[in-house]
């Protein structure tokens, strides 16, 4: 009994270090947490905008991760937009956020608003245009809304991590240029932004971006996507479709108006939008009331009709101030110099 325990022992010891230092492994591997690159080729809060956030909120309501209005109800991905269909004629690549094995494809959904399809035409077709990739560890991501005929991957493929996989569109259920990006776990939603956030809080979790992205990932409560001068009344159409970029500001063209177009404002903010002529002379002003309601994107405008020959020449500013009880909580400014007709 001595000798078995004399030479058995030390053995036992070491064998029972293997099995837990296997099974540490195996538990660090299975819960290994995955690192995202950006989806989409572009540069965050300036050339494409994170449009919406995970839903965190349980009922019918809805709140992102900061315990914000930049959800809806039931949203399970973040929503990264481009400002216009002049932007997306260029062609913005979704890239993969990471390695792995594709799952899934769809590539010969029409590229059309929702509002013109109509939602039976997209029924169980959501997605639209899109990929989904499965990644080590029970990680998956899926890419949505995609261009049609842009899907570059197919089942059975293996990407790398910022590889092409296709192009930013307008097919499914979207009324807007942008990538629905979700990331699932094990089957779970996983809001990227806030891995492992505690039910009910706001800014818990982690980021599981990878670091490089740094602040470009950082949250924005509201942000401007569009703003510059126009010689015609701008209108939300005229923005969305790039078009009024071509309607530039001559000394004689029959209007000068400033617009901005704001998404995530939120009930009760105050916008204004002013213009200035050569000399700091006033031109135009718009004071909006307080929204009564959160709004998902807003366009506003300031100017007026030319009543002389000419434009006076020189430089024109226009302010765009977000007001909310009392204190500045957006500013933009921005200025042109009509060319000559």
């Amino acid at each position: 009994m001595r000798r078995f325990a004399a030479l058995g022992w030390p053995r036992l010891k070491y064998l029972v270090l293997i099995s837990l230092c296997f099974a540490t492994a195996l538990g660090a591997r299975a819960e290994e947490v995955i690192s995202l690159a950006l989806p989409v080729k572009c540069q965050p809060g300036l050339t494409c905008f994170f449009q919406n956030y995970v839903d965190h909120d349980a009922s019918d309501k809805a709140r992102d991760y900061r315990c914000g209005g930049r959800s809806y109800d039931g949203h399970d991905g973040t929503d990264i937009r481009i400002a216009n269909l002049e932007i997306q004629r260029q062609g913005i690549e979704v890239l993969a956020a990471a390695p792995g094995r594709v799952v899934g494809t769809r590539n010969d959904m029409e590229d059309v608003s929702v509002r013109t399809a109509g939602k039976a035409a997209i029924a169980g077709k959501e997605c639209g245009n899109g990929a989904v990739i499965e990644h080590e560890g029970g990680w998956r991501t899926q890419y949505c809304h995609m261009a049609k005929g842009s899907v570059r991957i197919k089942v059975g493929d293996q990407v790398t991590t910022g590889q092409p996989i296709g192009l930013v569109g307008l097919s499914g259920d979207t009324e807007f240029f942008h990538l629905h990006f979700t990331v699932r776990h094990r089957g779970k939603i996983v809001d990227p932004f806030a891995y492992g956030a505690a039910e009910n809080s706001c800014g818990g979790g982690r980021s599981i971006w990878a670091a490089s992205l740094g602040e470009q990932m950082q949250y924005r409560p509201r942000e401007i996507i569009d703003y510059g001068f126009a010689g015609i009344a701008p209108t939300m159409e005229l923005v969305e479709s790039g078009e009024i970029g071509r309607d530039s500001v001559t000394s004689g063209s029959d209007a000068l108006v400033a617009y901005v177009r704001a998404i995530g404002l939120q009930a009760g903010d105050q916008q204004s939008l002013a213009v200035q002529g050569p000399g700091g002379a006033s031109v135009a002003a718009n004071n909006f009331p307080a929204l009564d309601r959160d709004k998902a994107q807003f366009l506003i405008t300031a100017g007026k009709k030319r009543a002389e020959a000419a434009w006076p020449a020189g430089r024109y500013t226009a302010t765009y101030h977000v007001m909310r009880d009392g204190a500045e909580v957006l500013r933009k400014t921005f200025d042109i110099e009509p060319r000559p007709r």
